[in-house]
Parts: C-alpha cells; sequence; structure tokens
C-alpha cells in the first residue's frame, strides 16, 4: 500500500474515531461502518429523498454524520411524509460515491432512515438511463415531445376533410363541397406558430352560425354550468362572439390564451383520439373552421366551428377546466391503445357530455350538449338517464354519435372530477411519466430517480422566490 493511501485510510479513521464524542452510535456500528469503507472513491453529486422517524435530534445525527465522513450538503429541504411520525428530506449532496453509500446503509441500520432513494454516479446513471430509453422507445408509441411537432400530426384527417361521405347533408353540393376544401387547405399549409388566417365567410354560412348562436344563447342560461356562462358572456361582451358574425379562430386563440395558456390550431377533420388528446397535453385545441351545411342548421354529423367555437371554448378560458383537459392529454401520452380508448370514452363522457351539480341543479358543461339543442334539452330532462362519474365504470360505457346517449354522468364539481382522472391516469402503464414545461411549450420525459431530481431542483427555485415575496407581504400585513 502507498504512503499516501496509508495517509488516507488513516485520516478516514481518525474521523471515525471522532464519533464517540458527536452522537450515541455504538463502537460496534462504527466498527461495521468502517470496514465497509473504501478510500478509492471517487467524489460524486448525489441528490437523495429519504424519510426520517420524526424524532427530536434525528436529522441533527444524519447532518452530523454527513459532515464527519466528508459528505458536504449544497440543498437540504424537508416536508412533512404521507405517514405523520415522519419527515421526507430532499438533500442535494456531493461526496465519495462509496462513502455516501455506506453511510447511508449505516443509517438504515440504526434505524434512522425508513426509505431512501439515490441516483447512480453520473457514468453509471447516464448508462443506465441511455439502456432504460433504448428498451422503452421499442414498447411505447411515439409521441411529441414539443408543441410545434404537432405540425406532424395535424393533418392525418381521418374521415371528412375537404372529402364527404355520401350520407353527409353536403355531398351533392359543389359549392359547400368547394369551401371544405378552401378551409382544408387552409388547415393543411397552417404551421405552429404561424397566425391563423382569417376567413371571409359566406352570407349563408353566417346565417347558418346565426340560428344556432341564437337558439343556443336562449338555452344557456338554464343549461349551461356557471363557469360556461361567465365566460361566455365575456366573450360576447369583448366582442368577439355575436350572433351576425363567425368568431375568428386567430382572435379566439388569442382570448384563451390571455386566460388559461390554451391556442387555437386549424383543423380540416376529425383526428384520431390519440393525435386529438396529444394536442391537449400542451394547451392546444384542434378546432375547425368550416361550418355545417345550411340544408340543417341544428344537425351535423362531424364537428364544425359552432361545436367547436359554442361547445369547447367558452370552458378551455376557465383554469380548472383548462387544467382538467390537459391532465387527461398528459396521461394519453405513450399511453396503450386500450388504455387511449379508456381515456376517450372518460374524455367523451366529461369534456363533450359531461354535467354537474350546481346550487342543486344539473347543469351541463359538456361540449358536445352544449352546441346541441336537442340533446341539451334531453341530457337535463327527466327521460335522460343519469349515473355519478367514474373513470373505472365510465370508460367502459358505449359512445354514441348519431342518437343521443344511453347514459350521461355527473360530478360535483370541475375539481371532483379532476382529482377522479388523476388517479385513473396513475393506473395507466407506461415506463416513466410525464410534466408539462410551460416556459417551452414541452414535455419532460421522467424515467428515472435523477429525472425527477432535476425537476424538483427547478421547482426549488421558484419555491425560493415565492417564499421571498411571502415574507415580505406578511411582514407587510403585519404591520
Amino acid at each position: 500500500m502507498s504512503l499516501r493511501r496509508k495517509e488516507s485510510r488513516r485520516g478516514e479513521q481518525k474521523r471515525l474515531a471522532n464519533m464517540n464524542h458527536a452522537n450515541s452510535f455504538d463502537a460496534a456500528d462504527r466498527r461495521a461502518l468502517l470496514r465497509r469503507m473504501s478510500s478509492s472513491d471517487v467524489l460524486t453529486n448525489a441528490p437523495m429523498i429519504f424519510s426520517i422517524k420524526n424524532e427530536l435530534g434525528n436529522l441533527a445525527k444524519v447532518l452530523k454524520l454527513f459532515k464527519e465522513n466528508d459528505i458536504r450538503v449544497l440543498h437540504i429541504e424537508s416536508r412533512k411524509a404521507h405517514m405523520s411520525s415522519e419527515l421526507e428530506i430532499f438533500v442535494d449532496c456531493e461526496g465519495k460515491k462509496k462513502m455516501l453509500k455506506n453511510v447511508m446503509d449505516f443509517m438504515k441500520d440504526a434505524m434512522l432512515l425508513t426509505e431512501v432513494m439515490t441516483p447512480s454516479s453520473s457514468t453509471s446513471a447516464h448508462k443506465k438511463d441511455a439502456e432504460n430509453n433504448a428498451e422503452w422507445k421499442n414498447k411505447v408509441p411515439d409521441f411529441p415531445r414539443k408543441i410545434s411537432e404537432l405540425d406532424k400530426s395535424a393533418n392525418r384527417v381521418l374521415t371528412y376533410g375537404e372529402e364527404l361521405d355520401a350520407d353527409h347533408p353536403g355531398f351533392t353540393d359543389k359549392e359547400y363541397r368547394q369551401r371544405r376544401k378552401v378551409f382544408a387547405d387552409i388547415a393543411y399549409n397552417y404551421k405552429h406558430g404561424n397566425i391563423i388566417p382569417r376567413v371571409e365567410y359566406t352570407v349563408q354560412e353566417t346565417k347558418t352560425w346565426g340560428q344556432v348562436f341564437s337558439e343556443l344563447n336562449r338555452l344557456y342560461p338554464t343549461h349551461a354550468c356557471e363557469e360556461y356562462m361567465r365566460n361566455f358572456n365575456i366573450l360576447k361582451r369583448d366582442g368577439v362572439y355575436r350572433e351576425d358574425k363567425i368568431p375568428q379562430l386567430e382572435d379566439v386563440s388569442r382570448f384563451l390564451k390571455d386566460c388559461t395558456g390554451f391556442q387555437i390550431r386549424p383543423v380540416a377533420g376529425y383526428l384520431s383520439s390519440r393525435d386529438f388528446l396529444a394536442g391537449l397535453a400542451f394547451r392546444l385545441f384542434h378546432c375547425t373552421q368550416y361550418v355545417r351545411h345550411s340544408s340543417d342548421p341544428l344537425y351535423t354529423p362531424e364537428p364544425d366551428c359552432c361545436h367547436d367555437l359554442l361547445g369547447h371554448v367558452p370552458l378551455l378560458a376557465d383554469r380548472s377546466f383548462a387544467q382538467f383537459s390537459q391532465e387527461i392529454g398528459l396521461a394519453s401520452l405513450g399511453a396503450s391503445d386500450e388504455e387511449i380508448n379508456k381515456l376517450t370514452t372518460c374524455y367523451f363522457f366529461t369534456v363533450e357530455f359531461g354535467l354537474c351539480k350546481q346550487d342543486g341543479q344539473t347543469r351541463a358543461y359538456g361540449a358536445g350538449l352544449l352546441s346541441s339543442i336537442g340533446e341539451l334539452k334531453h341530457a337535463l330532462s327527466e327521460e335522460a338517464k343519469v349515473l355519478p362519474f367514474n373513470p373505472a365504470v365510465t370508460s367502459k360505457q358505449e359512445c354514441l354519435i348519431t342518437t343521443y346517449q344511453e347514459a350521461y354522468f355527473i360530478s360535483k364539481s370541475f375539481e371532483e372530477a379532476k382529482q377522479q382522472m388523476r388517479e385513473f391516469a396513475a393506473t395507466i402503464k407506461r415506463p416513466f411519466e410525464v410534466r408539462y414545461d410551460p416556459y417551452t411549450s414541452s414535455v419532460d420525459v421522467l424515467k428515472s430517480p435523477r429525472d425527477v431530481c432535476d425537476v424538483i431542483n427547478n421547482v426549488r427555485d421558484e419555491l425560493t422566490i415565492l417564499m421571498q415575496v411571502l415574507v415580505k407581504l406578511q411582514a407587510k400585513f403585519d404591520n
């Protein structure tokens, strides 16, 4: 053994010997720790999350042990753990890799720790991350990571678009089909970040919009939920919504952006459930510009701007509902086809056909109801079958397109529905989790404790700023 290594070894022995005067660990335990130590460790950074018994002196013992073993604490935070008798500690520290592991093992042996999660050293962690990436990418359906990547999926229209089926009211109307091509071209040529082109609607299109707007406007006060009414009235007050003028998508998009961060993107027709839900994950709503055929203003076999603008937009301007919609979208990223079907069904019976209770009255918040005069009346009548919303049950209900639904589902509030969907989304099996980054309009893929620790570091900075603000405001109010 070299002289330098002997000296290093003696230094570690001396530091451990000093522990006799620092805490109540017995000599046998320290000798066991000493035997496990290695002087060949390299310095490494290691964020850790662990739970500690909430007893007087325990945290001090842990920190003292860190210090005496040359483990430098860079940052520490604590919070009450799920178990009332414990504290959850986040520590970002620096020390020798093996020393860190040995100290953690020792503290667990001494019953100071109930749980510990430690990322590997940088080299091995990156290697493992690469292996995990290759493994889950082969198993998980591809999904967008940035909002701009929706350019790749927005034009994968499944039905209609500029082409119409034989049973569509406008199938034999050449002029109507030509107009649909105009709207389809706008959607196909649109790229994220562009201004949505303004459309000069025809007299007939405006008349059709006005008929739908007028009929629904009379029903809303007694049938729509209060969150819908509040934002619908603001849209009318600001002149964005008028009976005699079809709203421009760019104006609507700016309105939503100011309210909840949601944006509008023109689309030519139906998207797959996976592609549509993926947009919601980025707070983006795919919206049609075309108007239903004038031969039957109160019916459409497909979503049109009457459905999207009157049914969806007012509630996307509500923060709680916007969050609810986005969480369904985030849960869909990378989910299996089976899970997508469940999420789509839950979306269908909430965002499209959902009911809620307000002041003892049943009110509609689903866009399919709020844009359909006949079904809106039916869903709130005694004839409709109404069941409590439960994602596990609702996800098995059949979705009907050409007739009224056999059952509707009711929630006490958006918050209740949101919490239920969170719990349901937690059952979706994915080898990762996702987190939306509003600064870059992208999603972070969380596959390892290291990924989570990186997010915690970012959130920590925001919390520090908020705590500073809280202290200042509290001092102001105390005075």
